[in-house]
């Protein structure tokens, strides 16, 4: 196939890049809406069967994952036209989805900045899409490397961290420069938000209660949200690129999943499984994704997932240099001497 222009990729994307006041409204409703009267529904099914209560938790996370991706728009200034409305709703979203919203809109543009990009993690990675490569592991110490796997063991990456980043880690600004001030105050006005609906629905219905809804919700929700964020770019045939190599287009057609969902499952996720679509324009609302992608073979990437694919690459962890693609510890082991720095070109912050 044709590898498209910059300016044909351009063409092909800029009429979807247009929000519209209508489609936006509806998945309002169809999102927080929705999420509020199944909240409503889990408090007043406690007093017939909790396990009534845990069932509607899975719609009512649902609803939540949407909530997110409409945050996620707002911060992108796509959903509406009017940047005062995106951040608005995108703050409202923020108290729902317990992510201060200016702080998490500016973190994650650092992402859309450097995604993929070997040679710029220090300065765009995020929880979701991070990876060192074989030569750097290999170059770790014995315990750098217990530690490295530790945070990505299956059952702490995809069970425990999620729900305690959005409980424990998103109330604190640790990670915010103190110049930034805006989202400084975004965590602490979030916070104080959350604690008065605490306080209220506490008084009003039980602090108990409010427990026993809230906490599976979360729980659900979280544990869905990050790995629809880490399957976006870690996948078989996924591409890290070195700065040399990296492109916009690139990245988002060849480092950016395509994850080919069930249709009532691309709903559930507010079509963010067209993620390729999202990185080449993040101007394109997710509410016009799918059309998006469908108007145009230019953007169609060489690599579509299917939801068994997407389930099987959660430990895709490292990037081989070599093959030219994510493999797993069990793949390393033994197959490079230790130390070896030969394709070792620099070791990112933080890992």
């Amino acid at each position: 196939m044709h590898k498209a222009s910059r300016a044909e990729l351009r063409g092909a994307i800029a009429p979807f890049e247009q929000a519209s006041a209508s489609s936006a409204t509806v998945q309002l409703v169809t999102s927080a809406g929705l999420y509020v009267a199944l909240c409503a529904l889990m408090y007043f099914s406690l007093s017939i069967s909790y396990l009534l209560t845990l069932a509607l938790a899975i719609p009512a996370a649902a609803a939540l994952v949407r909530t997110f991706i409409v945050q996620h728009d707002c911060g992108h200034g796509s959903f509406l036209r009017s940047p005062r409305a995106n951040d608005v709703i995108g703050a409202l979203c923020g108290v729902l989805t317990l992510a201060p919203y200016a702080n998490w809109k500016r973190q994650h543009a650092q992402h859309h900045a450097n995604w993929n990009n070997l040679d710029r993690r220090d300065s765009g990675a995020d929880i979701y899409s991070t990876c060192i490569t074989v030569a750097e592991y290999r170059a770790l110490s014995p315990l750098q490397r217990v530690l490295y796997r530790l945070p990505r063991n299956v059952l702490l990456a995809n069970f425990i961290i999620p729900p305690l980043v959005f409980l424990l880690f998103y109330r604190f600004p640790f990670d915010a420069p103190k110049t930034w001030t805006t989202e400084r105050r975004s965590v602490w006005l979030t916070n104080a938000a959350l604690t008065v609906m605490l306080l209220v629905f506490g008084f009003w219905l039980g602090f108990g209660s409010v427990a026993m809804v809230q906490l599976p919700i979360f729980f659900v929700t979280t544990v869905v949200g990050f790995w629809l964020f880490s399957v976006q770019h870690r996948f078989e045939n996924g591409a890290w690129l070195r700065q040399s190599a990296w492109s916009f287009d690139e990245a988002a057609l060849n480092g950016s999943s395509h994850l080919a969902l069930p249709r009532v499952l691309q709903w559930a996720t507010g079509n963010i499984g067209y993620h390729h679509i999202h990185h080449l324009s993040p101007r394109v609302p997710n509410y016009r994704l799918a059309a998006c992608h469908q108007s145009s073979e230019f953007l169609r990437p060489a690599v579509s997932l299917s939801l068994r694919r997407a389930l099987a690459a959660g430990n895709l962890t490292l990037w081989d240099e070599d093959l030219g693609k994510l493999v797993r510890f069990s793949d390393v082991r033994g197959k490079l001497p230790a130390g070896d720095l030969e394709h070792l070109h620099r070791t990112p912050a933080g890992y």
